[in-house]
C-alpha cells in the first residue's frame, strides 16, 4: 500500500481544524469535566454485559423451551452488539477510560464477539480513522462479496440487487470475523504492520488461536455438553445470535459513511489527499437521529461519527453536547456538517446509496 498523506494549502481548512478542537476543549475546561467516561457510561457497561452475559446463564442452568432460548439468545445478540459498540469501541481507542489499563481490559470485550482486538486496532483505529472512505485503504468499504460499498470498486450485475439483500450479509459480519481474523492477520503480517507496531505475529497468531477456541467451547461447547438441546439446535442459536450481532453492528456503522452526501474522495498518483485532514472527515462522514435518546444510549454515539472521528479519544457519552459546537464551527468556516434528522433518514439514505453503488460505476 502506497503511504498516503493529506496537503492542505487551504487556509480557510487549516483554521477550521485548530479552531473546532478549540472550542471543544473549552466546553470541557469551562464544564469542569473529564474526556473519559462517567458514572452513566460505567452503568452503562454493567447493563450491556449483563444483557450478554445473564441470558447465557439462563440457558446453561434453566430448562427452557426452544423457543424462550431462541429470545434468549436474540437478547445475547442485542448485548453482544452493545457491547462492541460502547465499551468495546471506547476502551480500545483509549477514550473509555484514563487509565491504559482499564481501557486494555475493557478493550478485550472484543473477544466476547469472537474477534480479535489487534486486528481491530489496525482496520478500524489506523486505516479506518486516518484514511476514512478512501477506497483501497479503509477496508471498511472495501467490496464484501457481493456487496459494493465504494464507488471506486468493480461493479458487478448481481449488485444491481444488493440494496435488498446486503443486510443479510452485513449479519454475517461478526460469525465471518471467526476465520477472516486469520487471513487479515496474514496479510497485516505479510505487510510489515505487525512489527511495525511491535508485535510478535507467532505469538499473535497463538493467542488468537486460543482465545477462539475458549470462545467456541463455551458458548457453543458448553450448551451442547450441558443442556438438553440437540447439537444442531446450539449450532443454529449461535448463528442466530451473531446475524443479530452483524446486522446491528455493520447497519450501524455504514449508517455513517455509505449515505448520501458522504464523499469517497482518492488520492492522486503521488498518495496525496488535497485537503485538511479535519476537513476530509467533515467530507466522508455523517451523523445521524442526534435528538433520539435511546438510540444515543445504546449505539454508543455511533450517530455522531463526525464528532467521533474528530475527537476519537473523547468518550462517546459527550458527543451529544459537542455536537453543535462542531456543527457551528463547520458553519462558521463554510462547510457542509452532513447530519440525518432520524433513523429513518439515515437509513433510508444508506439503501438509496447502496442502489446507486450497485448502478452506477464512477468515472
Amino acid at each position: 500500500m502506497k503511504k498516503l498523506k493529506f496537503v492542505c494549502q487551504n487556509d480557510r481548512q487549516k483554521q477550521f481544524a485548530i479552531q473546532v478542537r478549540k472550542n471543544v476543549n473549552h466546553y470541557f475546561e469551562e464544564n469542569g469535566i473529564s474526556m473519559k467516561s462517567n458514572f452513566g457510561m460505567v452503568l452503562k457497561t454493567v447493563i450491556m454485559l449483563s444483557f450478554y452475559i445473564i441470558p447465557f446463564v439462563f440457558i446453561m442452568t434453566i430448562h427452557t423451551s426452544i423457543w424462550v432460548a431462541l429470545l434468549l439468545v436474540i437478547l445475547m445478540g442485542i448485548g453482544a452488539a452493545g457491547i462492541g459498540m460502547n465499551v468495546m469501541h471506547d476502551a480500545v481507542h483509549g477514550a473509555f477510560s484514563k487509565s491504559d489499563r482499564w481501557n486494555k481490559i475493557l478493550g478485550g470485550t472484543m473477544y466476547l464477539l469472537g474477534g480479535n482486538v489487534y486486528n481491530w486496532k489496525i482496520q478500524h483505529n489506523v486505516f479506518h480513522h486516518a484514511y476514512t472512505n478512501i477506497d483501497g485503504v479503509d477496508e471498511d468499504i472495501a467490496s464484501k462479496g457481493p456487496i459494493r460499498l465504494s464507488e471506486h470498486a468493480r461493479l458487478r450485475k448481481i449488485q444491481r440487487y444488493q440494496y435488498i439483500y446486503a443486510f443479510f450479509f452485513y449479519g454475517l459480519m461478526t460469525i465471518s470475523k471467526l476465520v477472516m481474523d486469520f487471513i487479515q492477520l496474514f496479510r497485516y503480517n505479510k505487510s510489515g504492520l505487525t512489527r511495525k507496531y511491535q508485535i510478535n505475529p507467532t505469538m499473535e497468531y497463538i493467542r488468537m488461536v486460543g482465545i477462539k477456541i475458549i470462545y467456541l467451547f463455551i458458548f457453543v461447547g458448553l450448551p451442547i455438553i450441558y443442556t438438553d438441546f440437540k447439537w444442531w439446535q446450539v449450532v443454529l442459536g449461535f448463528f442466530i445470535m451473531h446475524l443479530v450481532v452483524g446486522g446491528i453492528l455493520s447497519t450501524i456503522f455504514q449508517m455513517a459513511h455509505v449515505v448520501e452526501g458522504a464523499e469517497q474522495p482518492m488520492p492522486d498518483v503521488d498518495g496525496v489527499v488535497a485537503c485538511e485532514w479535519a476537513v476530509h472527515e467533515l467530507h466522508t462522514t455523517s451523523d445521524f437521529a442526534r435528538d433520539n435518546l435511546f438510540l444515543n444510549w445504546y449505539v454508543g454515539g455511533l450517530n455522531f461519527q463526525i464528532e467521533h472521528h474528530l475527537f476519537p479519544n473523547i468518550c462517546h457519552v459527550h458527543y451529544r453536547k459537542i455536537s453543535p459546537i462542531v456543527e457551528q464551527t463547520a458553519k462558521q468556516f463554510g462547510f457542509e456538517y452532513n447530519l440525518k434528522p432520524s433513523f429513518s433518514n439515515a437509513f433510508a439514505s444508506h439503501v438509496m446509496r447502496l442502489k446507486d453503488l450497485g448502478r452506477t460505476q464512477a468515472k
